[in-house]
């Protein structure tokens, strides 16, 4: 059995970890890790893992709880986790790190996206992004993962296999995020406040939000090419899921649909958590979050517009699934050389 302990036990990413890997196969979760919670059962703080998990969290320090582990998940925020991880490389543990402190591998990025400088950056070529799709070879037998974040793990896979295609004629796409109320968190403040949150659609990031950096990242690797990102986020009254609209501007051969659809059929054959939907009855006819809750699925559609030389691509996950525990878990799983879609083989839950 392969031991694991999750470091940032109490939040929703946590929760979702202790849920996925209660049920694997090969896997002990030895330490939860929560100073906030330390004692408490874990069922106290996650109410839908009572029965499933007899655990409490520790509140020790993350090193000395690491060390009983073959495998650490960091789901701690950002500027936290570079604090601990050099201390747990020593270890000579795994690690996938659930926060952006070695997502990118510019580290002149970090100043401009997220403020402050990295103090390690000999560090960051040793981490692989998490995203299964673009990265199973560099995974496999890897030490260090860094999962993507939410909104950048729609887009990226909605936008990959048009990217590598050669389909995106103009340098830049447009990327309009709409996002459930877990992507912030668990912990309150006033715009979370029910009173405040039931029933909006808010403009939360208009421009400049940091996925940008991981999105132009990952699609230049992906393709060759640079790409610049015009990304909008709004908060939705939903809880869970993301759908990520983007608008890719091409000429009239790159938008025949033979073409595209064979872009993602290339990139996509063979991909178990990747689903097109691309429908002419029924209410689902595009990708909708609805429909992916609670699973590691990514739902990917597009539509074309002539009209402005546009392809419109839909792609939907559940925020705390594919855009972070669910992909953390897949990575782990390629890691280890266990297969894949261990414990992440659920449907999603309808109706929600």
């Amino acid at each position: 059995m392969v031991k694991v302990s999750i470091i940032g036990a109490s939040g929703y990413v946590g929760g979702e970890l202790l849920r996925i890997l209660s049920r694997h196969p090969d896997v002990e979760i030895v330490a939860a890790h929560s100073r906030q919670y330390a004692g408490e059962y874990v069922h106290r703080v996650h109410p839908n893992l009572r029965g499933a998990l007899n655990l409490q969290f520790t509140g020790e320090d993350p090193v000395k709880a690491v060390s009983r582990s073959d495998v650490a998940f960091l789901s701690v925020p950002h500027g936290t986790s570079v604090k601990v991880t050099p201390s747990l490389m020593q270890l000579g543990v795994k690690i996938i790190d659930m926060s952006a402190d070695f997502r990118l591998k510019d580290p002149s990025a970090y100043e401009v996206w997220y403020h402050y400088r990295h103090p390690y950056p000999d560090l960051l070529g040793k981490f692989i992004y998490g995203l299964a799709e673009l990265h199973r070879d560099e995974l496999r037998g890897a030490d260090y993962a860094s999962a993507p974040g939410c909104n950048a793990a729609a887009a990226i896979l909605g936008l990959a296999p048009l990217a590598r295609s050669g389909a995106i004629s103009n340098g830049t796409v447009v990327v309009d995020a709409k996002v459930g109320s877990s992507g912030a968190g668990g912990k309150p403040s006033p715009a979370t406040h029910f009173s405040e949150r039931f029933g909006v659609v808010r403009p939360y990031s208009p421009a400049g939000h940091r996925h940008v950096a991981e999105i132009e990242q990952e699609l230049t690797r992906a393709s060759g090419r640079t790409y610049r990102i015009a990304m909008s986020a709004h908060a939705v009254n939903i809880v869970r899921g993301i759908l990520s609209t983007s608008h890719v501007f091409t000429d009239e051969e790159n938008l025949d649909q033979a073409r595209i659809w064979r872009a993602y059929r290339e990139m996509y054959r063979e991909e178990p958590f990747i689903r097109f939907i691309r429908d002419k009855k029924g209410i689902f006819r595009y990708p909708d979050p609805k429909i992916v809750v609670g699973s590691n699925f990514a739902d990917i559609g597009f539509e074309v517009d002539r009209h402005t030389s546009r392809i419109v691509v839909l792609s939907a996950i559940d925020n705390l699934m594919k855009g972070a525990a669910g992909s953390a878990v897949q990575a782990m799983n390629l890691m280890l050389g266990i297969d894949e879609r261990t414990a992440l083989d659920m449907p999603p839950l309808h109706p929600v």
